[in-house]
């Protein structure tokens, strides 16, 4: 299932993002505070148990997550949405997923990975800014998958109508949510009008 964020604080964050002038550290600031608001809606359905508190008044009812959430960055782009992510699960784990173009097959290629023991109650959050043809993250989901984890929610900036439809072919138990579905890809499969290379743009290698 697919989920567009509509919300004015990511598109007014959006807006700065798709701006060429925007500068790395403007960049990755509001890369992580998308991530963290697109996260908040994947997130919503985890599941709580009741815990007693003190407060300074009384004691009364309050709840945790029972869930174990791993965050699950796809290198190296995920970086930039983990640290907005950890703010609001500051308790999560992390795992890392690299892929790289095969220059034989054009397909993605594992080069690394590693990822805390899946559980019962464990929920992967794959991170990346931008689901473009779909073909990594697709890839990541598999890799999971081949881990023990069967409860996957995907998190990013931007998607296009080709990777909507790519992971829902490939994985559709998967939910994917995003801050905005552009209107496509171009001739070199960058999202349109997108917001050009976000690894890049993050860490200023343009």
């Amino acid at each position: 299932m697919f989920f567009e964020l509509d919300h004015p604080c990511v598109k007014a964050k959006l807006t700065i993002l798709r701006d060429r002038a925007t500068g790395p550290k403007q960049f990755r600031e509001c890369v992580g505070e998308i991530a963290c608001l697109v996260a908040c809606e994947a997130l919503r359905t985890l599941e709580l148990e009741d815990v007693e508190v003190v407060t300074p008044m009384a004691t009364t009812r309050g709840w945790r997550i029972r869930n174990e959430v791993v965050i699950v960055p796809i290198l190296r782009a995920g970086l930039g949405m983990l640290e907005g992510i950890l703010r609001l699960v500051p308790n999560a784990k992390v795992g890392f997923v690299g892929l790289e173009r095969d220059h034989l097959t054009a397909e993605p290629r594992e080069y690394y990975c590693k990822l805390p023991e899946a559980t019962a109650d464990s929920v992967a959050v794959v991170v990346d800014p931008m689901l473009a043809t779909g073909g990594s993250l697709a890839a990541t989901i598999d890799v999971l998958k081949r881990n023990g984890f069967t409860w996957i929610v995907v998190v990013t900036v931007l998607a296009s109508p080709e990777g909507k439809r790519a992971i829902a072919e490939k994985h559709p138990d998967v939910r994917v949510y995003t801050g905005c579905l552009d209107a496509g890809l171009n001739a070199e499969k960058y999202i349109v009008p997108g917001l050009g290379d976000a690894g890049d743009r993050l860490f200023g290698t343009l």
